[in-house]
């Protein structure tokens, strides 16, 4: 008797499920939220409360207000319509990392009116400093940077306390702060950022434009190394400058992009500018705009070259916005 023989049904393997994009946001503002936390109880913030709280209502009002003028002035739909208590969640997700990293990032002792100030500018940046890219209106400089650029160039009483963060800790939470900080910030960008390449390649030029430094000023080593051991360093170089919507995804641009805020961060300090970091990522995000601004530019002329010559070659008019939007290009 012979028997067929039965193959048995191979299981499906499910496709792998995309990660979500905001899920890198919410991971940030978590991590953001219970920092500020922890450091007004713990760590030893020397800011108050007030700066926090401050910081918070202007930033959701600021983020409220901006969002409203630009959906009306776009004849769109406010991005936090539409969806529920879901949807504002999300929509605050952002203005939330930025107003709280804002409260603890600088000092305004008792004038509260400079961090309200600080928060509105970091929002409306996000509004104002934007560019064309891929056919979207994209912001190109970094909101709670730039911000304190601004804070820190106007009024140059106020300040940073790089020192202050972890005041009251002793012995070895010393240590195990810092560390789990970076691992945590490393996990960000491996899972969510992919700006590992930008790190490195920050790093690795700092301790290159250092030892120029060292060389050429006659300056230890050592001493031009020793502020990458500081915690405001570590948020800078892995929360800051890996802000996915402010820096360049392609691994040739991250380097530039890393090797760039090195390169400012030198000539800055060799000019001896305070707050070095600020200013440098300042400037590079500036010129990335300003060249993402010329791209587009370029790009928009060689599309009204191309209908021109079509146009000329076809005897017809001069196409209208229409026309152009049919054809799937940009102005």
């Amino acid at each position: 008797m012979s028997a067929s023989a039965v193959t048995a049904p191979v299981a499906s393997v499910p496709p792998k499920k995309a990660r979500d994009p905001r899920m890198g946001l919410r991971t940030s503002a978590t991590f953001a939220t219970i920092f500020t936390i922890l450091g007004h109880t713990v760590f030893g913030f020397e800011q108050s409360w007030a700066q926090v709280v401050v910081a918070l209502l202007s930033g959701y009002s600021c983020a409220f207000l901006f969002e409203w003028v630009d959906a009306r002035a776009n004849n769109r739909p406010p991005e936090y319509s539409g969806g529920g208590t879901s949807k504002v969640v999300n929509f605050l997700l952002a203005p939330h990392m930025t107003s709280i990293t804002m409260s603890f990032l600088i000092y305004v002792n008792q004038r509260l009116w400079i961090m309200a100030l600080a928060c509105a500018l970091a929002i409306g940046s996000k509004y104002v400093l934007r560019v064309r890219q891929n056919g979207r209106l994209r912001h190109f400089m970094n909101p709670s940077n730039f911000a304190i650029a601004v804070i820190l160039a106007v009024y140059q009483w106020t300040g940073m306390l790089p020192w202050g963060y972890t005041v009251d800790l002793r012995g070895a939470w010393d240590w195990i702060v810092p560390l789990i900080i970076v691992m945590l910030g490393i996990r960000l960008n491996i899972l969510f950022t992919g700006r590992i390449p930008t790190i490195v390649s920050w790093l690795s030029s700092f301790v290159l434009f250092a030892a120029v430094r060292a060389w050429y000023f006659g300056y230890p080593f050592a001493g031009q190394l020793v502020v990458l051991t500081g915690i405001p360093m570590v948020l800078f170089t892995l929360y800051m400058i890996t802000d996915p919507q402010t820096s360049p995804s392609p691994l040739r641009s991250q380097i530039l992009f890393g090797s760039g805020i090195a390169f400012a961060y030198s000539v800055l300090l060799a000019l001896h500018v305070q707050y070095t970091m600020f200013y440098s990522v300042a400037a590079i995000c500036l010129i990335r705009g300003a060249w993402l601004f010329a791209l587009n530019l370029r790009e928009s002329s060689a599309n009204w070259q191309y209908f021109r010559r079509r146009s000329a070659s076809r005897d017809e008019r001069w196409p209208d916005q229409e026309v152009v939007a049919s054809e799937g290009l940009k102005l």
